[in-house]
């Protein structure tokens, strides 16, 4: 039973790593992928940054960011692979299909409430164009008027 997943895969290779191998980490991560039937949603190449740590002797790294939709198979043959390599110096697979789900979960349940409340009041469910808290000259206002009043 392999079910469809959402991953997000970080690696830190090392900072003397040329872009060419960098893009080539990425091949054959997409081939491993497409070979397990799973995609890759997004790719964001962070850099050379610092590290919060020496880790092998390096205080820099070139950060890759991958979100992967596929199964456990997949993401244990990724670790697998990155696990060997010399010019990784730290990966980490995180499953956040969960936490989206929880998150549209909560954003739902608040559209709910706040159109119950809006409909109890006699006003329509959506927040309707230039209803708002405003822009924030309100407040400024308000704060000098309360200069003056002292």
């Amino acid at each position: 039973m392999s079910t469809n997943r959402q991953y997000e895969l970080v690696y830190v290779m090392t900072p003397e790593s040329s872009d060419e191998q960098v893009t080539e980490l990425h091949n054959q991560i997409e081939q491993i992928v497409q070979r397990f039937n799973g995609t890759i949603d997004k790719t964001d190449n962070w850099g050379r940054r610092k590290l919060a740590y020496e880790i092998k002797h390096h205080r820099e790294g070139i950060y890759v960011v991958e979100t992967i939709t596929g199964g456990g198979d997949l993401m244990k043959e990724i670790d697998r692979r990155l696990r060997v390599l010399d010019s990784v110096i730290r990966h980490l697979v995180v499953r956040v299909d969960e936490e989206l789900r929880v998150a549209d979960r909560t954003r739902d349940a608040r559209k709910a409430t706040q159109a119950r409340r809006r409909t109890a009041r006699g006003l329509p469910p959506e927040p309707q164009p230039g209803e708002g808290r405003g822009d924030g000259d309100q407040d400024d206002e308000r704060g000098d008027r309360m200069e003056v009043q002292r």
